[in-house]
């Protein structure tokens, strides 16, 4: 049965996901994921996605999918749908969780697509928590904590949140990465964080582009010396942000522009 080209779809290594397929997977938390905006059937940064996968397979499950295979099934989920659409690759292990599993056991992908997104409008304000993922540079599934800080904010009066660590400095939010402006350079947090790889484009295009960037730690007492700030992911190149906790923020947008140029310059490229 072919797809209608509307479609969004949900395959399971390049086929159709059955029931029986996805219902172990409705009970486990052992898997970690990567999520990309497609626009024209294309993608931005699709070697640091390649690489999320790869290093995070190795990390978790002791090996990792070639990424010709991975690349045949994120080909196989965008050509079965529209043109411009969101879409997610999970890659868990068929031992599911609470098991020990050797290297006879495969790694599965798990396609999922669904409507495009850009995120939120914003400006958005950003209630601080302290906060500290496991494994930290894995981007896996299963973190309570995003929603729960989330709906916390939310009934502070925030739109979401931002995490310090025990150290007090800021690290990421919950489905974002932070980057502040102190006017003349881009900064990014020093801290344990998920290194997103929409920061990866920016970061590479901002080399190219030439504009000072620099990575030092940034803490609530530093907020009032910094000239904007804003949230990045897989939706988006930079939401300005007005406040976090109790220190408002300027909205800067002049470097929210700057961001989505770096963004804009960053090659769409065929699977």
């Amino acid at each position: 049965m072919t797809a209608s080209p509307e479609a969004h779809v949900t395959q399971c290594n390049g086929r159709e996901a059955t029931v029986e397929r996805l219902s172990p997977l409705a009970f486990a938390g052992y898997a970690h994921f990567t999520a990309m905006q497609v626009r024209g059937g294309r993608v931005r940064g699709l070697d640091l996605h390649l690489e999320r996968l790869r290093l995070a397979s190795q990390k978790m499950f002791g090996q990792a999918l070639p990424d010709d295979e991975i690349r045949r099934y994120l080909r196989t989920a965008i050509a079965a749908g529209p043109d411009d659409l969101s879409l997610v690759a999970t890659v868990y292990s068929p031992a599911g969780e609470f098991t020990v599993a050797g290297p006879e056991v495969t790694p599965e992908v798990l396609v999922r697509t669904s409507p495009p997104s850009s995120g939120p409008q914003g400006p958005l304000r950003l209630a601080t928590y302290e906060y500290e993922r496991t494994l930290p540079a894995v981007k896996h599934v299963g973190e309570v904590a995003k929603t729960y800080f989330l709906r916390r904010a939310a009934e502070q009066g925030f739109d979401d949140a931002a995490f310090v660590d025990r150290m007090g400095r800021f690290s990421e939010g919950t489905i974002w990465n932070l980057a502040f402006w102190d006017g003349d350079a881009v900064i990014w947090p020093k801290a344990e964080m998920l290194y997103g790889t929409t920061m990866g484009i920016l970061r590479r295009q901002l080399d190219r582009l030439g504009i000072p960037q620099r990575d030092r730690i940034v803490t609530s007492a530093d907020l009032p010396t910094l000239a904007g700030a804003v949230v990045m992911n897989s939706w988006t190149p930079g939401i300005a942000v007005s406040r976090i906790g109790d220190v408002p923020v300027p909205q800067a947008a002049a470097f929210v522009e700057l961001l989505h140029k770096a963004y804009r310059a960053e090659p769409l490229e065929t699977l």
